[in-house]
This record gives C-alpha cells, sequence and structure tokens, in this order.
C-alpha cells in the first residue's frame, strides 16, 4: 500500500524508539517560573503585573499588544520577584522575562464563559481561544485566534491536524494521541465550529500504525478522517502536508487558506479543547526529553517557563564530555541553547541531547554538483545556486529563485556528502535580504 507523501524529502535515522513507548507523566511544579513576553509569533505581550504581585496559576500577567499577539499566563501561584530580560534562542536576542516564584500549589484563575463548545458561537470560541493565549505548539507559535479568523473574501473548506510528527526523536504528539485521543478529537471539532467547516483529516505518519488505529476509533462516526502518510521528513512541514493529503499545492508566498486548508497541529487541537471546555490558559504542554544523551528519555506534561535544565533534571544526562549539544526540539529544525539555564517557552515540544559519538562528521568539503540537495528539496529549489548567489551577495537573484520560499527544514544540509551547511547560509542570506529590502523602502 502506498502512502501520501510529497517530491523530495530525506530519510534520517528515526530515534523514535528511545522514548515512543513511555507513557506521559505530570512532572512536578517548578520553584520558580521565568516568563517570556514573546511566547508567540508577532507583537510581545504587555506586562500587566509588578514585582511583589501575588498572581494564581492562569492569571494573565500580560496582554497580547496588537491583532498578531498572544496573552501568556503565570504557570504557578506566587509571587513576581524579578521582570528581567534574557535570552530567547528562538529569536537570538534578549527578551523581556517576568519572573515568579511559587508559594504553593496551584490555585486557578480560570478562563470566563468556558463550558460546553455547542452551546457557543464561532465568535466566542475564538474568543477564549484568544483569552488563553493559545498559539501553535508544533514549534511555529502563531497565535490560534488569529488563525481562526477567517479573513473577510476568504472561505475556509477544510481542517487539516498536522500529526505527522516527523522530527526525529520527538514522540510527545505520538504519545498525546494514544493517551488523549478522545479530547483532541473534542478539540478538532470546536476548530471545526469556529472555522465553519463541515471536514477535518487528521495526517499521521506510517511508523505510528498504534496512534493511527487509536484516532480512528476517537474518531468514528465523526467527519474527521485519518490519512495516513509516508514516514519522510519534513512530511509535517505544512504545505507539505497540504499537498501529501489533498493535492492541492499553496503557491509560492501564499496560505494554506488560499486551497481551503486551516491547518493546526495535534497538540494545539488539545489546548483549545482544554480552553474552551476547561477554561485552562496554556500554563503547560507536553514535551519529549529525549537523546543518546539522556539517561531516562520520556514524554512529559511541564509548566512552560520552568527553566531547561528543572526538566533535564528530572531524566538525567550522560557524562558533560561525552554531549556534544542540546536543543529546543530535534536534530533536523531544532535551535542550540547557549546554556541549560534558559527558559522553555509555548514552542517548545522537545529537549534533545545529542552525544559526540552520533553527531555526523562535520568536516566541509567543496560542493561537486551532486544534485543531491535538489533531490532532498520539497520545495523543488536549487539549494547549490542559492548558495552560490548568497555568497556572491546577489540577494536579488537568490530571492528570484525562491530564497523566500525556504521553509529552512535542513533536508539539503542533511543529504550533502561535502557536509555544507546549506540552511545556515539560507536563514542567515533571508535575513539579509529582508532587511535589504526594508532598507529600500525607506
Amino acid at each position: 500500500m502506498g502512502f501520501l507523501t510529497f517530491k523530495g524529502g530525506v530519510h534520517p535515522p528515526e530515534k523514535k524508539e528511545l522514548a515512543e513507548h513511555v507513557p506521559i507523566k505530570v512532572l512536578p511544579l517548578p520553584e520558580k517560573v521565568y516568563v517570556y513576553t514573546t511566547n508567540h509569533i508577532g507583537a510581545p505581550a504587555k506586562i500587566i503585573v509588578e514585582v511583589g504581585q501575588k498572581v494564581k496559576t492562569g492569571q494573565k500577567i500580560g496582554e497580547a499588544n496588537g491583532f498578531i499577539s498572544a496573552n501568556i499566563h503565570s504557570p504557578v501561584t506566587g509571587e513576581v520577584v524579578e521582570i528581567t530580560k534574557m535570552t530567547n534562542a528562538a529569536t537570538g536576542t534578549k527578551n523581556d522575562v517576568i519572573v515568579i516564584q511559587r508559594t504553593g500549589e496551584d490555585e486557578w484563575e480560570l478562563i470566563p464563559n468556558h463550558g460546553d463548545y455547542t452551546k457557543k458561537s464561532p465568535q466566542e470560541i475564538v474568543e477564549i481561544v484568544k483569552e488563553a493565549g493559545i498559539v501553535g505548539l508544533g514549534g511555529a507559535m502563531f497565535p490560534s485566534h488569529v488563525k481562526m479568523s477567517i479573513p473577510e473574501g476568504k472561505k475556509a473548506e477544510f481542517l487539516i491536524i498536522n500529526a505527522a510528527e516527523c522530527e526525529p526523536y520527538i514522540t510527545i504528539d505520538h504519545r498525546m494521541m494514544l493517551e488523549r485521543s478522545k479530547d483532541i478529537i473534542k478539540g478538532i471539532k470546536i476548530i471545526m465550529k469556529a472555522i465553519g467547516v463541515d471536514k477535518a483529516y487528521v495526517g499521521i505518519e506510517s511508523n505510528k500504525p498504534d496512534a493511527i488505529e487509536e484516532m480512528k476509533k476517537a474518531a468514528s462516526g465523526e467527519p474527521i478522517e485519518i490519512k495516513v502518510l509516508q514516514t519522510k521528513y519534513p512530511q509535517g512541514a505544512e504545505k507539505q502536508l497540504i499537498y501529501a493529503i489533498t493535492n492541492r499545492e499553496v503557491p509560492s508566498g501564499g496560505l494554506p487558506l488560499d486551497v481551503g486548508a486551516v491547518v493546526f497541529n495535534v497538540s494545539t487541537a488539545y489546548a483549545i479543547y482544554e480552553a474552551v471546555e476547561k477554561g485552562k490558559p496554556l500554563v503547560e504542554r507536553g514535551i519529549t526529553l529525549t537523546g543518546e544523551g539522556v539517561k531516562k528519555p520520556g514524554n512529559f506534561i511541564y509548566r512552560i517557563g520552568t527553566l531547561a535544565k528543572d526538566l533535564l533534571d528530572h531524566v538525567g544526562l550522560v557524562e558533560e564530555d561525552k554531549i556534544d549539544r542540546i536543543l529546543y526540539g530535534g536534530p533536523m529544525m531544532g535551535i542550540p541553547l547557549p546554556n541549560i539555564e534558559l527558559p522553555t517557552f509555548k514552542g517548545n515540544n522537545a529537549l534533545t541531547v545529542m552525544t559526540k559519538d552520533v553527531v555526523p562528521n562535520r568536516e566541509t568539503y567543496p560542493c561537486i554538483r551532486c544534485s543531491k540537495c535538489v533531490q532532498a528539496c520539497p520545495i523543488n529549489l536549487l539549494p547549490y545556486l542559492l548558495k552560490m548567489q548568497i555568497d556572491k551577495r546577489e540577494y536579488d537573484k537568490a530571492m528570484e529563485y525562491g530564497l523566500m520560499d525556504c521553509i529552512e527544514c535542513g533536508s539539503c544540509s542533511y543529504g550533502c556528502p561535502a557536509n555544507i551547511d546549506l540552511v545556515k547560509t539560507f536563514k542567515t542570506g533571508k535575513k539579509v535580504a529582508r532587511a535589504l529590502k526594508g532598507r529600500a523602502k525607506k
């Protein structure tokens, strides 16, 4: 049987076996949390608490500052002890952080007007999601209320739930589907009502047969179809997922809505269920703590804003001289931590500890024009040519050849026999190209 997929892509070692059979465990409450005001794409939240103020779990501590922004909430019951700046590995800049010392067990402040979604209007659902500060939990961190607000003149035809989890090592979405499938289906139905569609698809890679069966059972009798995808990276990339399931191609520079699709991550659907039906703001989420450098890999529910070090203390690390790097996320798209005394944020679905013996040889050689990067690229770009153009500072030409369409998945770098870090070049090139474009407009 052939599974649904897209052109290009690569097959890195999956390494799912380290944590995929470990049930989700709820971690103890942290003693202190550090909450970024930039826990999402868009404008930073506006701080609405002050040092010395007592706060409850779920209490709003930062307010969305514009349409593309998101609320932030206290992950614990305690006292605001500091407002400072800390490095945000996701942005590479120093961002405002609200530091809260826990003073006891949870005293919850829930979202008002939560309850049975069937008795709520689409607008009420979107407002609850906005109030709860929910963002994309697959890593993008785009505010969910914005995605659920369909612009005038546009119409969604169907919802796609991204449950591919194609990044190596990460297994938290897999475990969520096994252990919380019924609630995920409720979350899907809530999103369907909010965006006005009567059909949904859930895309799951073929390497998760138990999750496929569990989700099929939970979706029985609902207008929700489980689609089995080929196990290939980056199957979970938004445009590739849409093409695999619907055979529709999102145009260059376009959005999923241009082909009638709205896409949400499976864990985001669960968070939306928790907000709308239970009134819980987004203060906790699932994470996989994994890698050859972790003594006891597993899947956990943790409070957002916990330091990476505090999370890793629960699973133990091998000797420091054996560790090569620690990543927010997985090895393909993950962000290296400069140190583990940094906070987690809403998009953190994994901490992966890579040891030196599993990290490939990094010695680079000149490009031999073998075209393996072209074969690997899921966007049909010419990575070797883009790199030449960027190296020559021909940014206009690189943009003509699709630089801004690059999804930074790393497939080209992975497939390169010369070990050239192509994706690093493209990330830098895109930043420079944007800056030059912005300067030209002034």
